[in-house]
């Protein structure tokens, strides 16, 4: 597992970086600054990004969330700051764990772990959540398409559905797609 380690402050660094490699993570990279994070996280392979800092501000909560739409990684924040307003911006920004008073190597692995689970279970429900609005909106076209056949050729709702079935077969299409020819055909003759 690689981590990339995010800390403005050297001497946490070096120490953050020691306890990760002790407990067998690989270093991708160290960054001190703020400066083209987003451009250096496409660069660095990297698994989860480590970001330690007394109080991530504006600049990290922006670099995040632009993180968040374009290469999507668990983030933890080990902060200083316990402020509710701050934690709440971190998570909407994409955090799977924001640890307030520092860490302890005992728990580092834990936490990354746990970081880890939860990005991977957010992306997950997101990916589930795409495509049962996907599946929705197929399915209302379908409906409409065949509320269109039943008013233009006075069909009832069976043979409107088994209509659109079996013209997609015959044109090797989907019935999404047949639907929504018949949705447009019908819109155009309006």
């Amino acid at each position: 597992m690689k981590v990339m380690l995010i800390d403005e402050d050297r001497g946490r660094a070096a120490l953050l970086k020691q306890a990760l490699l002790d407990s067998g993570y690989q270093i991708s990279a160290v960054i001190h600054t703020n400066e083209d994070l987003l451009k250096k996280t496409f660069e660095i392979e990297c698994d989860v990004i480590l970001i330690d800092m007394e109080s991530p501000n504006r600049d990290t909560l922006e670099y995040l969330t632009s993180l968040k739409k374009e290469q999507a990684k668990p983030v933890v924040i080990l902060a200083e700051n316990d402020d509710r307003q701050l934690i709440e911006s971190a998570v909407k920004a994409g955090v799977s764990a924001y640890v307030v008073d520092g860490f302890s190597q005992k728990r580092l692995k834990a936490i990354l772990e746990v970081a880890i689970a939860r990005f991977r279970e957010y992306n997950a429900m997101c990916k589930e959540l795409e495509s049962t609005k996907h599946k929705l909106a197929e399915r209302k076209s379908i409906e409409k398409a065949k509320g269109i056949l039943m008013k233009h050729k006075g069909f009832d709702e069976e043979t409107a559905y088994q209509t659109l079935r079996r013209m997609a077969m015959d044109k090797h299409l989907k019935m999404i797609d047949v639907a929504e020819q018949i949705i447009n055909v019908a819109e155009l003759l309006a």
